[in-house]
C-alpha cells in the first residue's frame, strides 16, 4: 500500500464511510484521482478527491469556487467531508450521466442540453465572481500559450503569435470579466434531468477558474477537444447565448475566435507534455481535432495577422509532428 493510500484508507477509518466499498473512477489530465465510495446496504454513494497537495493540487480553491456556485443557485456537489491539509475531499454522487454519454445514447437531446449548459452560464454571469482570481486579460492570455514553444514545437518563435494574440484581445477579448469555471465541457458537465432549470447542469473540475471574457466557457463547452459538436448546433448555441446574455452577436463571434485560439494553443502545449513528459499519449489522438478548431477560429476576418503568425510558426499536427510528441513512449 503506497503511503497516500495508507493515508486515505486511515483518513476514511474516522468517518461514516469507514466500511463503504471503494471503486477507482477514471481520471482526467490532472495528478487528482477520484473514487466512488458505495454502502451496498443502501446503495447509497459519495465521490472521493483525493487532490495531493505535493504535486500542486489545492482543494481549498475547490471548496471556494464550489460555495460561489452553490450561493448562485447552481449545482455543485455538495462537500460532506474535506481536509484541505490531506487534499482529500468527500463530495455529493452526481452520478454518471456526463453529457458526453448522455448525448450518445441520446442524440436528439443534444439541443437541449448544450442550452441547459449556456443557462448555466447566463446565470453565473449574473453574479459578481469571487475576489482574488487570476484575471485572463490579453498580455496573462498571450503568456498562457507558451506552453507550445516548451512542448508542442520546442525552439518555435513564437513572439509574433504573442504579439497578434495581444492586439486580437485588446481588439476583441478585453473584458468585460467574469467568472470562468475554466474546463467547461460535455465530460466535467452531469445531466439531472430530475431538477429544475439551472440545477439540471451538475458541475464538476472548476478549481482553476478564473476571470474572463463571458465567452470563454462557451469556447470550452463548444471547442471541445474530446467530442464534435455538430457545426450547426454551434452556430445555433452561439446564437442563443448571444440572446440570452444580450451581448451583440457579432462581438461574440469575434470574442469566441480569439478566445479559442487563445484556449487551443495552449491545449496543443498540454496535450504535448502529458505525451511528453507524463508518458499519457492517448491525448495525441485528440491534437488533429484541435488543430482544426484552431484553424477554423483563425479564419475569422479580423485575425488575419494571427492567422499568418500561426500558420508560418507551428508545424501542423502530420504523422512526424505526432510521432516526434509520442517520444520514447511510441
Amino acid at each position: 500500500m503506497t503511503d497516500r493510500a495508507a493515508l486515505i484508507t486511515e483518513l476514511l477509518a474516522k468517518t461514516r464511510w469507514a466500511r463503504w466499498a471503494r471503486q477507482p473512477l477514471a481520471g482526467d489530465a490532472s495528478a487528482r484521482r477520484y473514487e466512488r465510495l458505495t454502502d451496498h446496504t443502501t446503495d447509497d454513494s459519495v465521490i472521493l478527491m483525493d487532490s495531493p497537495p505535493r504535486n500542486g493540487e489545492d482543494t481549498a480553491s475547490f471548496l471556494r469556487i464550489a460555495k460561489h456556485l452553490g450561493e448562485c443557485g447552481l449545482h455543485a456537489p455538495e462537500v460532506l467531508f474535506s481536509d484541505t491539509e490531506a487534499g482529500i475531499l468527500i463530495l455529493e454522487d452526481l452520478g454518471d450521466d456526463i453529457f458526453a454519454r448522455w448525448i450518445e445514447s441520446h442524440p436528439q437531446d443534444a439541443p437541449q442540453l448544450y442550452r441547459a449548459a449556456i443557462d448555466v452560464l447566463a446565470a453565473l454571469h449574473n453574479q459578481a465572481p469571487p475576489d482574488g482570481l487570476q484575471r485572463l486579460d490579453p498580455e496573462t492570455g498571450a503568456q498562457m500559450v507558451d506552453l507550445i514553444a516548451d512542448w508542442y514545437a520546442p525552439g518555435a518563435d513564437i513572439s509574433q503569435i504573442q504579439a497578434s494574440l495581444v492586439t486580437a484581445f485588446c481588439e476583441f477579448a478585453d473584458g468585460p470579466y467574469v467568472l470562468a469555471l475554466r474546463d467547461y465541457h460535455a465530460e466535467n458537465l452531469i445531466w439531472l434531468p430530475d431538477q429544475h432549470g439551472v440545477a439540471r447542469v451538475g458541475l464538476l473540475d472548476f478549481q482553476d477558474a478564473l476571470l474572463a471574457h463571458p465567452v470563454y466557457d462557451l469556447v470550452s463547452l463548444l471547442r471541445d477537444a474530446r467530442r464534435d459538436v455538430d457545426p450547426g448546433l454551434r452556430a445555433d448555441m452561439i446564437a442563443y447565448f448571444a440572446q440570452g446574455t444580450q451581448l451583440p452577436p457579432a462581438a461574440v463571434r469575434g470574442a469566441f475566435a480569439v478566445l479559442g485560439v487563445q484556449r487551443n494553443l495552449r491545449i496543443l502545449g498540454i496535450f504535448a507534455r502529458l505525451s511528453l513528459r507524463d508518458g499519457k499519449t492517448r491525448y495525441l489522438r485528440l491534437i488533429p481535432r484541435v488543430w482544426a478548431h484552431l484553424v477554423d477560429d483563425l479564419n475569422h476576418p479580423g485575425l488575419a495577422a494571427l492567422r499568418s503568425a500561426v500558420l508560418r510558426n507551428l508545424p501542423e499536427p502530420d504523422a512526424e509532428t505526432l510521432n516526434r510528441l509520442a517520444g520514447a513512449n511510441a
